[in-house]
């Protein structure tokens, strides 16, 4: 008889790359002139993140990384949270620490000597769109080691962010962590994280799926080049069929959340929003929203409208992390935070 699971500490334990972020408005020429992609995340090294930052517009610093933004809904939502990640010691890595253990997040990872914390320019165009340069510096020194199995066993969901994909010692970390999740009779999250990693890395990521993975996140341009077509039903279902739960975000069009091997399709509205400031984080807090739900045991439906919820909230204002309490704007929709 298997043994049930002991009683988890935490909702959702993240492992992902610890940046800070420095945002900044823009205009299309503004890009052009810098010779960017509008939309992409493109990896950098110091030299040229530097360059950058002196050629932005003014802006503002915020504590983020993918998967530390999606452990600060979680908390927002008054979920447990804990995160894995990779600072150094010095100036930014201590704004990441504080911020992080300020909205409840337990973390403690230890920093690194003799480097720099990893930093993200984004440049926002008036429409909302982010478009990223990201030096990861000491993030990506994120190994085995620093992985928590007791940690990782005291988590109901692990959450794997896909930008730590690139570094092999990191995807070492990644094998590390599920291994000591599925030993615990947890769960293993993963996101896409970004086009551009998908198409870097399809087939490595196709295989850890299918071989770790339990729970899948992407949006609909990563759903499209990690299965090569343009089609997204037969993307979707491609992708439904391989995990136990997946969920593609779709912007203004909601989102499709896949249960069952497939088998449940559910179809979740976005949430109106009066004006889109900043798309930075918003899958972020998809996955937050979404990953407490299912923590919980809510239904795909209604763990899918937590995501849509927190994901409106950061889009309409600067930023990857809520600004307002999520669980109060939960409670305010009417949505549940535990099963009925």
């Amino acid at each position: 008889m298997t043994q049930a699971p002991a009683p988890a500490a935490f909702d959702v334990c993240a492992v992902g790359n610890a940046i800070v972020d420095v945002l900044a408005p823009c205009d299309p020429a503004f890009l052009a002139a810098q010779g960017l992609t509008p939309g992409s995340m493109q990896l950098v090294d110091a030299d040229r993140s530097a360059a950058l930052y002196a050629a932005m517009a003014a802006g503002v610093e915020a504590s983020g990384g993918s998967a530390g933004n999606t452990v600060a809904g979680v908390g927002s939502f008054g979920g447990r949270a804990a995160y894995i990640g990779k600072v150094a010691d010095d100036q930014l890595g201590g704004v990441f620490t504080h911020d992080i253990h300020a909205v409840g997040v337990h973390f403690a990872t230890p920093p690194l000597a003799d480097a720099a914390t990893g930093v993200c320019m984004i440049n926002v165009t008036p429409d909302g769109q982010r478009t990223m340069c990201t030096f990861l510096g000491a993030a990506n020194q994120l190994t085995v080691a620093d992985v928590d199995a007791d940690l990782i066993g005291g988590s109901q969901i692990v959450y794997l962010e896909g930008y730590l994909f690139d570094p092999a010692p990191a995807r070492a970390a990644f094998e590390a962590a599920a291994a000591a999740a599925h030993a615990a009779g947890r769960k293993v999250a993963i996101t896409l994280s970004d086009s551009f990693v998908v198409h870097r890395w399809r087939a490595e990521l196709l295989q850890f799926i299918e071989a770790s993975a339990d729970i899948v996140l992407a949006n609909e341009a990563e759903l499209h080049a990690l299965f090569e077509t343009e089609d997204f039903d037969h993307a979707a279902a491609h992708l439904g069929r391989i995990v136990d739960i997946a969920a593609v975000t779709r912007g203004a069009k909601g989102s499709v959340v896949f249960g069952d091997g497939g088998a449940e399709r559910v179809e979740v509205a976005a949430c109106p929003v009066d004006k889109v400031v900043d798309t930075t984080g918003a899958g972020d807090q998809y996955a937050a929203g979404f990953l407490l739900g299912l923590a919980r045991g809510l239904s795909l439906e209604d763990a899918g409208k937590l995501g849509s919820l927190a994901a409106a909230e950061v889009i309409a204002h600067w930023g990857p992390r809520p600004m307002t309490s999520l669980e109060k704007l939960a409670q305010d929709a009417g949505l549940r935070l535990t099963p009925a």
